[in-house]
């Protein structure tokens, strides 16, 4: 193996500023990382040595300060995913959205309040297919002395599903944008960094966690795989969900968790079977009509005084294209009465956004095409000279156009293939949407048949939202309005567009700043998939976007 690949060293120190002052610090070192997860040797990029990397313990309420230093070849930045940064938009982490890359040999320190949040979060890296291997769990507990919603767990585990290739995750990307380039389809999946037994060469490198029969345990499942949706499930239990997004739900009990990309879901698991060794596993739920990774992973249940020697049961897991069982999960979860700010009745921007694949120029030459996504037929493109936040904050202008259409330029019937090549063509331009600060905005999310059709899991950055209903077809307001849930509806940061259907979200822009909103198949957002809001500051102190840091990395 070529010791020219690449190293990561960023040390992160995390500081949390509890009620009491009592303030608790956190140093981790990243450095380069040999794992052989499969048959091979490989140096990764890896946070501390670890992979995932650490996991950040914090309370509702504190405040954690992250510093990062970059020692590789590559840029750097890191994105706290769902973390609201409620006037602290310079350390959401999108490359050239919120911040300039952090430059190989340089630094930059994260700094953010945790704000009526609790629950499931986690961070990673946010450019280019970097977080592949940059990323870890972010939890957070409710304030000190204050219960959980729902019986105390006698223990925590995170599981981290995660996505690994043979190969430089950055090569890969660079790849799958030249003209009929196919997607690289990942060698395996991980659970805490694992692939698990099923794979060659992996039967030592299976997670396993210890139970107590009749104990009651808490998952924290976070979904980091790049390109996939995942299905998961423990065999011979039950699981009931609790949380999602760092929300609370109602408890809802299922035997499938399903997880698109940058989804986390919390469940309670009853240990009530038989004692012995249950199999955790996880593989893709697969939309497109494409190549897939289609291999499982593996980690193990063990309980405590087990003396069985039988293999592991393995759970029924669904087939690959089961959308109705997946749909059927995302579709049944309610929040929590009493958590969470009350749905906004009344809304002052609507906004139909349709959300697919198609194709570009190549540049001058009009006969060549290469792979292309897009929001309203507008393919998003990065600015490179400068941020989109520094640019909003300072008035610069040429770096975007706040001209994002609210419907898309044509209408046809978005779920038949054949219509859908009436707009198969793209063009890049970074064009965004400008709100109104304490503006309230409901967006129509359609899926389309162009090129391919699939699920889109959409990641808002800077808000939760409630997620009023969830469909099929072609998005029909005069029908489907009667299926809102403006009762109890879910609130997410990510949500699953059910393939070849339609989705119905809502938010209160009470943020001021720059906030990206994208596919988080990591593939279709190189491709394009995104566009961000601006929002405009309030008319008091209160509701303004503070300063840069002094030490935001430069273009």
């Amino acid at each position: 193996m070529a010791r020219a690949m690449w190293l990561l060293v960023c040390t992160f120190m995390v500081l949390a500023f509890v009620a009491s002052a009592d303030v608790v610090k956190h140093t981790f070192r990243v450095g380069n990382l040999t794992v052989k997860p499969l048959c091979e040797e490989r140096v990764v990029v890896a946070v501390n040595g670890q992979l995932p990397g650490p996991t950040i313990s914090v309370r509702e309420g504190d405040t954690l300060v992250v510093h990062v230093i970059n020692e590789s070849p590559y840029n750097l930045t890191i994105h706290w995913h769902g973390i609201l940064q409620m006037l602290t938009g310079w350390a959401d982490g999108p490359v050239y959205v919120t911040q300039c890359p952090i430059l190989p040999g340089n630094s930059y320190t994260y700094r953010f309040n945790i704000i009526k949040q609790q629950g499931t979060l986690w961070w990673h890296a946010h450019v280019s297919w970097l977080r592949a291997t940059v990323y870890g769990a972010l939890i957070i507990h409710p304030r000190e002395h204050r219960p959980y919603p729902f019986i105390k767990p006698h223990k925590q585990f995170p599981i981290i599903l995660g996505e690994w290739w043979n190969a430089n995750v950055v090569d890969l990307e660079d790849e799958s944008r030249l003209p009929g380039a196919a997607v690289h389809v990942s060698d395996a999946y991980t659970i805490n960094g694992r692939p698990g037994d099923l794979y060659p060469c992996a039967n030592n490198n299976t997670y396993k966690i210890q139970v107590a029969h009749g104990k009651t345990y808490l998952l924290r499942i976070i979904n980091a795989a790049l390109n996939n949706e995942l299905f998961f499930k423990i065999a011979g239990h039950n699981l009931t969900v609790v949380g999602i997004d760092a929300l609370y739900t109602d408890p809802y009990t299922t035997d499938v968790v399903v997880l698109a990309p940058g989804q986390t879901t919390g469940v309670l698991l009853v240990a009530n079977a038989t004692p012995g060794s249950y199999y955790m596993a996880a593989r893709p739920y697969a939309t497109a009509p494409i190549p897939f990774d289609s291999t499982t992973t593996t980690a193990i249940l063990q309980y405590k005084g087990s003396t069985s020697v039988a293999a592991p049961l393995m759970p029924v897991l669904p087939e690959f294209n089961d959308t109705p069982t997946a749909h059927k999960f995302y579709s049944n979860i309610t929040a929590l009465s009493g958590w969470g700010s009350e749905l906004p009745l009344h809304v002052d921007e609507h906004m139909f956004i349709t959300v697919g694949l198609g194709l570009e120029q190549c540049g001058q030459n009009a006969t060549c095409t290469r792979p292309s996504a897009s929001m309203n037929n507008a393919s998003f493109q990065l600015p490179t000279t400068l941020s989109m936040l520094q640019a909003h904050f300072n008035g610069v202008q040429g770096i975007f156009t706040d001209d994002f259409p609210d419907t898309p330029p044509l209408v046809f019937d978005y779920t038949n293939a054949n219509a859908s090549q009436l707009v198969s063509t793209t063009l890049k331009s970074t064009r965004v949407k400008r709100l109104a600060y304490n503006s309230t905005v409901e967006i129509v999310f359609q899926n389309t048949a162009i090129l391919s059709v699939e699920n889109h899991p959409i990641h808002l950055h800077g808000f939760n939202f409630f997620v009023l209903a969830q469909g099929f077809g072609n998005y029909d307001n005069t029908t489907h309005r009667s299926m809102f849930n403006l009762v109890n509806p879910q609130k997410r940061n990510t949500i699953a567009v059910p393939v070849g259907g339609w989705a119905v979200i809502r938010f209160r822009a009470n943020n001021p700043g720059v906030w990206l909103m994208h596919c988080h198949l990591d593939v279709h957002l190189s491709w394009g998939l995104a566009t961000a809001f601006v929002v405009d500051n309030g008319p008091t102190p209160s509701s303004t976007l503070p300063p840069p840091p002094p030490d935001l990395p430069r273009c």
